[in-house]
């Protein structure tokens, strides 16, 4: 019997010491599960990457078999019809034997805005493939299957991608309409629907990087969105800037971009992949071990030092004295250990890419070009709108995932104090990072004469951003109140500021650029009331003067902006209630816990 058992060991280990087969170091000590994993034959562990891939096949039964895929097509298509016949020339005659500007100007707005749904979509299709895994506490045994790191990157990235790329494919025979008015070929059609799967291939795989690099799907996330954002407004001016030359873009679209992508994706998967194969310490049921002194002593670039200022204002320290008479203690555990306690390494990350982006801009928009500065009070509300539901979307749902929901609603905390307590804690650290992008205002205020003469614009923007804010982090607290799962809490939050945010100036932009009469696209800035990019592109201001003269004072609309500050106080006081009336309503809440 020592014999046998020897020769199987010898079996076992022959082909793990010839490299055939190498697993992680938290994996090493399963001998022999190693062994067996070892044993799987080359042919098949080729049929595994792709063909036999069990991940893959399981995620695209899961994503397409849903009603959800279905529902978001029919969404999809319809919007798309909609613009493309919105549109559409509406003369009694064309003239085909020329080229049609109409048509070339609704081909370059169609696949901008494809382009940037694109890009929202992405994400929140892969940031969760392998958090998803941790929080579902599956990670570990992902880990243990055979398949290799690769072909779990591969089969992710594919089931991740494949419902978008269908919804993009799905999109051609619209846009085939638009090709017998002339000024658009076939090819610079197709050329630009090659460029735009490669962007959706560079861009899921940044997202699968950043879901192998945190715990948490928002935190993958929102560090995915912050690196896309400046690809996407690259994109969209390349693609403007070369408007009016064809075959420049139609060299860029067939040549360079899908070289590159490909590439940067290739690598990208590449580094996942050895990732999962030396993953970090893993515990009990997947959970990543994270040492906050090891991560302060390792961190590149910027370090978070949570006992001084101002990084106490985002990141406190944690208490190790009594918590006072009186404190909220559900404030009390959010702020110094619940929004934090798997490290900051996303932190980091949000505050020096926000930062590197926000430089550039700054000083072009609030000292070079004064009257532009609008632009950046814009970028600054995007950035909170994507940083806003991380910390919030998942306040109460978290307590649904932990079972903790109904022990909370049986302590004597009022649900008054619940709810501000979660809200405070999530809004401080979000208007913190915000506010970081806000101080060069304040210094360009300071320097500028432009800016000072006009304050009153100045003051008004400051206020757009507060309430902005603040309605961001209320109705992510709501969607966290309503929704089981802090994941479609999150999506519902994105896709709600969306529609609230982005599609009436996309109603607007239509409407001026296609109507028959552009006077008709005014009303439909009213549309936009609780938009606060409608509410700065409606705030005036006085002339400024630059490098080359004097420019004159930019129209607005005073009304607009008085509106959208009244509209936003009303509605995140209505949100507030109804959480209020929800959690009173106890046994409704608990019923969905």
């Amino acid at each position: 019997m020592d014999a046998q058992n020897a020769t199987e060991f010898d079996r076992i280990e022959r082909p793990i010491q010839a490299g055939e087969k190498r697993i992680g170091p938290t994996l090493s000590k399963l001998g022999f599960f190693a062994g067996c994993i070892s044993l799987t034959p080359l042919e098949q562990k080729n049929d595994m990457l792709l063909l036999e891939n069990p991940v893959l096949q399981r995620e695209l039964i899961v994503n397409l078999r849903t009603p959800r895929a279905f529902v978001l097509m029919l969404v999809y298509q319809v919007a798309l019809a909609a613009v493309v016949l919105i549109a559409y020339p509406r003369d009694v005659r064309l003239d085909l034997s020329r080229e049609s500007a109409s048509a070339q100007k609704l081909v370059d707005f169609f696949f901008l805005g494809q382009f940037v749904l694109a890009s929202l979509m992405a994400p929140s299709f892969a940031a969760g493939a392998i958090t998803g895994e941790k929080e579902r506490k599956t990670y570990e045994m992902l880990l243990a299957s055979p398949l290799r790191p690769g072909a779990i990157v591969l089969g992710k990235l594919i089931a991740a991608l494949t419902h978008l790329v269908v919804l993009v494919i799905g999109s051609l025979p619209i846009i085939m309409l638009c090709l017998p008015l002339g000024g658009v070929s076939i090819y610079e059609l197709l050329a630009a629907y090659l460029a735009l799967l490669v962007s959706i291939i560079l861009f899921g795989s940044i997202s699968i990087i950043c879901s192998s690099y945190f715990k948490r799907t928002s935190a993958s996330l929102v560090v995915s969105y912050l690196i896309i954002l400046p690809m996407v407004i690259v994109g969209c001016i390349a693609w403007r800037v070369l408007a009016g030359n064809g075959e420049v873009r139609l060299v860029l679209s067939t040549t360079i971009l899908p070289i590159v992508s490909i590439f940067a994706s290739t690598m990208i998967l590449v580094i996942t992949a050895r990732r999962l194969l030396y993953p970090p310490d893993v515990g009990s049921q997947g959970n990543e071990v994270v040492d906050l002194e090891k991560e302060q002593r390792e961190a590149v670039g910027l370090v978070i030092q949570r006992d001084q200022f101002p990084d106490k204002l985002f990141a406190p320290p944690r208490r190790k004295t009594l918590m006072q008479d009186g404190a909220n203690p559900v404030y009390d555990k959010e702020i110094h250990a619940e929004l934090f306690s798997q490290g900051t390494l996303m932190l980091r990350l949000v505050i020096q890419i926000s930062m590197l982006l926000a430089i550039p801009m700054m000083a072009y928009l609030l000292f070079f070009k004064t009257n532009l500065a609008g632009w950046y009070i814009g970028y600054v509300v995007i950035f909170n709108i994507l940083v806003a539901p991380v910390f919030t979307a998942g306040s109460v749902s978290s307590e649904r995932e932990r079972q903790t929901l109904d022990l909370l609603l049986t302590t004597i905390v009022t649900p008054w104090q619940i709810l501000w307590g979660k809200l405070v804690a999530g809004f401080r650290v979000s208007s913190v990072l915000t506010m970081f992008l806000m101080w060069p205002v304040l210094l360009a205020f300071i320097l500028n004469p432009d800016l000072q003469r006009n304050w009153l614009p100045v003051l008004c923007f400051c206020c757009i951003v507060f309430f902005a804010a603040l309605f961001n982090s209320v109705l992510a607290l709501f969607c966290s109140t309503v929704f089981r799962k802090t994941s479609v809490a999150m999506m519902m939050t994105y896709m709600l500021l969306m529609i609230i945010y982005l599609l009436p100036i996309a109603i607007h932009y239509l409407t001026w650029s296609f109507a028959d009469d552009p006077s008709t696209a005014e009303p439909m800035k009213w549309l936009g009331a609780l938009s606060p990019m409608m509410a700065i592109g409606a705030v005036p201001f006085t002339e400024t003067f630059t490098q080359q003269g004097r420019v004159e004072a930019t129209s607005g609309n005073w009304a607009l902006v008085l509106t959208y500050l009244v509209s936003t106080i009303v509605t995140t006081g209505i949100l507030f209630a109804g959480m209020i009336y929800l959690f009173k309503d106890r046994w409704r809440l608990t019923g969905r816990g």
